[in-house]
């Protein structure tokens, strides 16, 4: 089997409780995205979806377990080799008010992921996204939650990952931009990138996704592949 994958591997991930004791979220999971897969992960809430999206993009590390981003160890993100290779990984979240900075323009916020030392024209990624050009001036106050949404997608684009993992991405989005920013990810995947979406809707996974990964709500290590 290629190396070539983002992986996780029996990942235990817990979190104190209000009384002091220790709750599972996740207990022994692993999954694997390969390059050109779209794989959706769905369950019941509070069962550790986003904790495993997390910390495959290297923003959570697990109590036991291990991730690899093509056959390279996903390290503590504050480590230079766990920032390396978590420049391979880019995450969407489910709310782009909170992710996107209120303080910078739509266009800054893209061009603050591009690498040191690029000066790429943006112009085409945001035709990807399905934005125009006079909403790059605009700040996230003064457009709407499907524009700001594309606008995040474009800046993790920007970066230009291998993996994506996508969270929730179109929960809080209309029929009509959850099409377009799905179009996008299914281009993503089309030129060989590797998604990893969650979501609790069940027709955009079969829909989407090449494979569906359940993760269950009593047991949390029972992995159901569709």
């Amino acid at each position: 089997m290629s190396d070539k994958a983002l992986v996780a591997e029996h990942i235990s991930k817990s979190f104190g409780a209000t009384d002091g004791s220790a709750k599972d979220v996740l207990m022994d999971v692993s999954l694997r995205v390969e390059p050109g897969q779209i794989v959706g992960l769905r369950g019941p809430s509070g069962v550790g979806k986003s904790t495993l999206g997390r910390i495959l993009a290297g923003l959570e590390v697990p109590d036991a377990g291990r991730c690899l981003c093509d056959g390279v160890q996903i390290e503590a993100v504050r480590s230079r080799a766990g920032q390396r290779v978590r420049g391979r990984i880019g995450m969407v979240f489910q709310s782009p008010r909170r992710s996107c900075d209120p303080r910078m323009t739509l266009g800054r916020t893209i061009r603050s992921a591009l690498r040191q030392g690029e000066r790429e024209d943006i112009a085409g990624l945001i035709q990807k996204v399905g934005l125009t050009p006079d909403l790059l001036d605009r700040f996230p106050s003064q457009v709407s939650d499907g524009q700001l949404q594309r606008a995040a997608v474009a800046r993790t684009l920007a970066a230009r990952p291998r993996y994506l993992v996508c969270d929730e991405m179109t929960a809080m989005l209309d029929a009509a931009n959850s099409a377009a920013i799905v179009e996008v990810i299914r281009g993503f995947a089309a030129n060989g990138g590797g998604v990893l979406m969650i979501s609790h809707e069940h027709r955009l996974l079969d829909a989407v996704c090449d494979r569906v990964v359940q993760l269950d709500g009593d047991m949390r290590a029972n992995v159901i592949q569709f």
